[in-house]
């Protein structure tokens, strides 16, 4: 079965009637904010209807810190964050779990990899000396026994993102909608090749270079106020030293022109098509308007995409549109999967219309409460 894929650059006009403006409740989340004389930015917020506080610790490098065939170190790396520290031998995950911990775990994008747990108020000084410990003291205690086992892990997961149904459009999505050496124009989780190149001291550099406090934010929430928190992360960070300045990517929205098509033959039972478009960054206007055109074409039963493709002209079994906003620039996706037997040119038509409609008139006054009321 094929899979097409539409990447195509588009500038949407947005008509946003003054009769759909109604104006909605401010979300306020009290915080308060310092940094250590490392640089390690600190955000408190204090929280006591339960003993628990919840720990992130935030590292600003992602896969987009990489370099051509040098792919998968941001991810690697989180894998090896668990391996144990100079001070604390053995998986970080038993001895979290030994204290009562839950929701663990550690997660890789493009722009940042994090790392949180939610602990008992009682063993939040137990958290911090851990965290504080594979920040300041992790290279003594890594070795290409667990070099080799965390890589192994990584190849793993990759086998098992590109053989599931449709997998094989991440790496021609990412290699197709961005120029050779964008920052985005490889997957997260790397290349076969390079991650088996990588090599200790390859690893041993990139925690030299970005995993030092200055590049770091560290967030508590739950039963913690400022002051005990002040005094807790400096106790147990204040020593790291800062690390070197990192360099950081500005905005690069990588723009194309014309349409760009491309088939991909795949083990699938039916057949779905792809259109992506390049937008703004993650906190821009454009963006956010865009991320609201998504909801309005498929959020739901009553939106555009799925009333008309699965519900009315029944020609897909799913239809929709998401957007992938990132740090220096972002995607609009549609995509839709077509019903056993159903022409994917007829799908397509369709989804066109429907932009185009949207494009023309714009949203729809009950559309846009809707949508309000859901955000």
């Amino acid at each position: 079965m094929r899979i097409e894929f539409a990447i195509l650059f588009l500038v949407l006009a947005l008509m946003m009637s003054s009769s759909a403006q109604t104006k909605t409740k401010e979300i306020d989340i009290p915080y308060e904010r310092f940094v250590l004389d490392n640089g390690l930015t600190v955000i408190v917020h204090e929280d006591h209807k339960a003993p628990i506080v919840a720990i992130n610790i935030w590292y600003h490098v992602g896969s987009k810190n990489e370099k051509p065939g040098k792919t998968g170190f941001a991810h690697l790396f989180e894998h090896l964050m668990f391996g144990g520290s100079e001070h604390s031998a053995g998986r970080y995950i038993d001895a979290m779990e030994r204290i009562g911990a839950t929701d663990l775990n550690g997660t890789t994008s493009p722009d940042r990899t994090n790392y949180f747990q939610n602990v008992p108020t009682s063993a939040v000084d137990f958290t911090l000396w851990m965290e504080s410990d594979r920040m300041g003291h992790l290279l003594g205690a890594l070795d290409q026994k667990t070099l080799d086992l965390q890589r192994g892990v990584v190849q793993n997961e990759k086998r098992q993102g590109e053989s599931q149904p449709y997998g094989v459009t991440r790496q021609l999505l990412t290699q197709n909608t961005y120029p050779a050496g964008h920052p985005y124009s490889w997957t997260t989780i790397g290349e076969m090749a390079d991650l088996d190149a990588a090599s200790m001291k390859d690893v041993q550099e990139w925690f030299k270079t970005y995993y030092g406090p200055s590049n770091v934010v560290l967030v508590l929430a739950g039963d913690i106020d400022v002051k005990t928190a002040r005094e807790k992360v400096t106790k147990y960070f204040g020593d790291i030293p800062a690390g070197p300045p990192v360099a950081h990517q500005q905005v690069w929205i990588a723009k194309m022109t014309g349409t760009h098509r491309q088939v991909v033959q795949d083990r699938v039972p039916q057949a779905r098509i792809y259109k992506v478009w390049n937008i703004p960054e993650y906190g821009s206007a454009e963006a956010d308007y865009l991320d609201l055109v998504s909801d309005c074409l498929s959020s739901g039963k009553s939106s555009r995409f799925y009333k008309r493709l699965v519900y009315e002209d029944q020609i897909a079994t799913d239809a929709g549109a998401f957007t992938n906003l990132q740090e220096i620039g972002g995607q609009f996706v549609v995509l839709a999967t077509a019903r056993p037997g159903q022409s994917i040119a007829q799908v397509e038509k369709e989804l066109d219309e429907e932009l185009a409609r949207f494009v023309k008139n714009g949203p729809t006054a009950e559309e846009m409460q809707r949508l309000k009321i859901q955000y």
